[in-house]
C-alpha cells in the first residue's frame, strides 16, 4: 500500500508539474497549475461518488467500479474486504445454524435471556414445555411467561448451584427441573428438563415405603408383644431357648424402630404431617434431649454439657425439630467413646441461629460426609451392629431442615471428632415474650 500511494504521489505531481509547464509555454503558468489541480479534485470528488454509489448498492457489491491508480486499488482492496467479510459472515451463519439444529434436537428446553429476562432465543423443546409463542414472547421478559413466584426468586437470587423444580405453566402434569448459568454480561442460559417420570418414581417409592412400613407395623407390634411376654418369663423356659428369645426380641425391637423411622421420614418427605409453625422454646427442648442422651449414655459416662446464647425463639414444628435435634445428639452419645466429651451449643442472633452437636469422638473421612444425609448410608458399615442405628437419622435430619428453611453443615476429620451445626435464617427466629 506504501508502494502505492508513493506511486500516486508522483503520478499526481508530474500531471501538476504538466499542466504548469503548459500553461508556462501558453504564458500562464499559474492558469496551468490551477487547471490541473481542478481537473484533479474533480476526478478525485468522481472516484469518491463511484465509491460511495458501488457501497450503497449491495447488487453491485459483487463488482467493484474499474478505475486507475489509488483509486483502483481502494476499490480492489474492498472488494477482497467485503468477500472475506461475506466468506466469513457465511461461515458463522452456517455455525450459528448448526448450533440451533443441534440444540432444537435436544429433549431439553433451551432458553437464552438477557440480564433484565427478556427472552432472545429458546429451542423447539423449550416452546413445547413451556408454551413459549415465537411470533409473541420474543422480547418478553421470561419471569411474566412464567408466573410462579419461586422462579422469580431462583432467577434474581443468581445462586445457581442447586436447580428449581416446579410444573410446567402451559402443561401442568409435566414436571419440569430448571437450571441456570450466567454467562456475558449476566446474560442467562437456561435449561429446563422434563423430570415428570424421576418424579412419579420418587412419588411411587415413597409411597412403597409409607406403605409397606405401615403394614410392617402391626405384625411387628404383635410379635414384639409376644416376644417381650417369653422375655419376662424366660425363668420358666428351658435354657437353650432363653439365648435365641432375646435374641429375637433384640432384633424385633430394631425393625420397630427401622419402621419408625421409615414411616417419620415418609411423612416428613411428603408433607402428610401438619407442620405447625409456632415459637419454639429450643433452649428448654435441647435441654430435655440432653437429659435423654445422659440416661442413653448410662455405663460409658460421658460428659454431655449444653450452652446456650441469645433470646430468641425458633418458629417451627416442635415434634420434627425434637426429632432432628434428638437424632444429631444421640448418634453423638453412639459413636462417641467411653468418658468422651460431647458439646452441644444454641446460638441465636439477630442474623440467625444454629445448634451445634460436637463430640470427640473416631471423625469421619471427607470422602463421605457429602452422603452422610442419604439413607442408609454408613461411613462404616462395620460399626452398624455395634450402634443399632437404621441409618435414617441424618435423612431425617436432612429434610427437617429443609422444612424449616435451614441447612446442614458436618465438619469432621478422622481422630479429631466430628461437628453437626444446623443453621436457621433470620427470618425464622420470634422474640420471647414475657409471660
Amino acid at each position: 500500500m506504501q508502494h502505492t500511494w508513493s506511486r500516486h504521489l508522483r503520478y499526481t505531481l508530474a500531471g501538476l508539474t504538466g499542466s504548469t509547464l503548459a500553461g508556462l509555454y501558453l504564458g500562464y503558468p499559474a492558469y496551468g497549475f490551477t487547471a490541473g489541480l481542478v481537473f484533479y479534485l474533480v476526478w478525485t470528488l468522481h472516484q469518491t461518488r463511484r465509491l460511495a454509489q458501488w457501497l450503497a448498492d449491495p447488487e453491485t457489491a459483487d463488482a467493484p467500479p474499474q478505475s486507475l491508480g489509488i483509486w483502483g486499488d481502494v476499490f480492489e482492496n474492498l472488494h477482497k474486504l467485503n468477500q472475506s467479510y461475506q466468506q466469513t459472515w457465511s461461515q458463522l451463519r452456517a455455525r450459528i445454524g448448526r448450533i440451533q439444529e443441534s440444540t432444537n434436537a435436544m429433549h431439553d428446553g433451551v432458553i437464552l435471556t438477557d440480564a433484565q429476562g427478556a427472552m432472545e432465543w429458546w429451542n423447539d423443546s423449550a416452546g413445547h414445555l413451556l408454551g413459549f409463542r415465537r411470533n409473541t414472547d420474543l422480547g418478553q421478559y421470561i419471569y411474566n411467561l412464567i408466573r410462579t413466584p419461586s422462579f422469580k426468586a431462583y432467577f434474581d437470587t443468581k445462586n445457581y448451584h442447586d436447580p428449581l423444580e416446579l410444573y410446567s405453566p402451559a402443561k401442568p402434569h409435566i414436571r419440569l427441573q430448571v437450571q441456570i448459568s450466567l454467562f456475558g454480561d449476566d446474560d442467562r442460559l437456561i435449561v429446563a428438563k422434563d423430570v415428570t417420570r424421576l418424579h412419579q418414581l420418587e412419588q411411587m417409592r415413597q409411597d412403597f415405603v409409607s406403605n409397606v412400613s405401615h403394614e410392617m407395623r402391626t405384625p411387628l407390634t404383635v410379635i414384639s408383644g409376644y416376644l417381650e411376654t417369653l422375655v419376662d418369663n424366660a425363668d420358666d423356659l428351658p435354657a437353650k431357648w432363653r439365648r435365641a428369645i432375646n435374641t429375637m426380641a433384640s432384633q424385633a425391637f430394631r425393625m420397630e424402630s427401622l419402621v419408625t423411622d421409615l414411616i417419620l421420614l415418609s411423612r416428613i418427605e411428603t408433607g402428610d404431617q401438619a407442620l405447625s409453625d409456632a415459637p419454639t422454646d429450643v433452649n428448654r427442648l435441647v435441654q430435655q434431649i440432653c437429659q435423654d442422651a445422659r440416661t442413653l449414655s448410662g455405663e460409658s459416662h460421658h460428659e454431655i454439657t449444653f450452652d446456650a446464647a441469645g433470646r430468641y425463639l425458633l418458629n417451627g414444628d416442635e415434634n420434627q425439630l425434637r426429632s432432628a435435634f434428638s437424632n444429631l445428639v444421640f448418634n453423638a452419645v453412639k459413636y462417641t467413646p467411653a468418658q468422651g466429651r460431647i458439646t452441644v451449643s444454641w446460638v441465636t442472633d439477630s442474623n440467625g441461629a444454629s445448634l451445634s452437636v460436637k463430640d470427640t469422638g473416631a471423625g469421619i473421612d471427607q470422602v463421605h460426609i457429602p452422603r452422610l444425609t442419604e439413607r442408609f448410608y454408613r461411613a462404616d458399615p462395620s460399626r452398624h451392629k455395634d450402634t443399632g442405628g437404621t441409618g435414617l437419622g441424618l435423612a431425617i435430619v436432612k429434610h427437617v431442615l429443609i422444612n424449616h428453611d435451614g441447612s446442614l453443615e458436618i465438619l469432621s476429620k478422622p481422630g479429631k471428632g466430628s461437628e453437626f451445626i444446623c443453621h436457621f435464617p433470620a427470618e425464622r427466629l420470634a422474640v420471647e415474650t414475657a409471660r
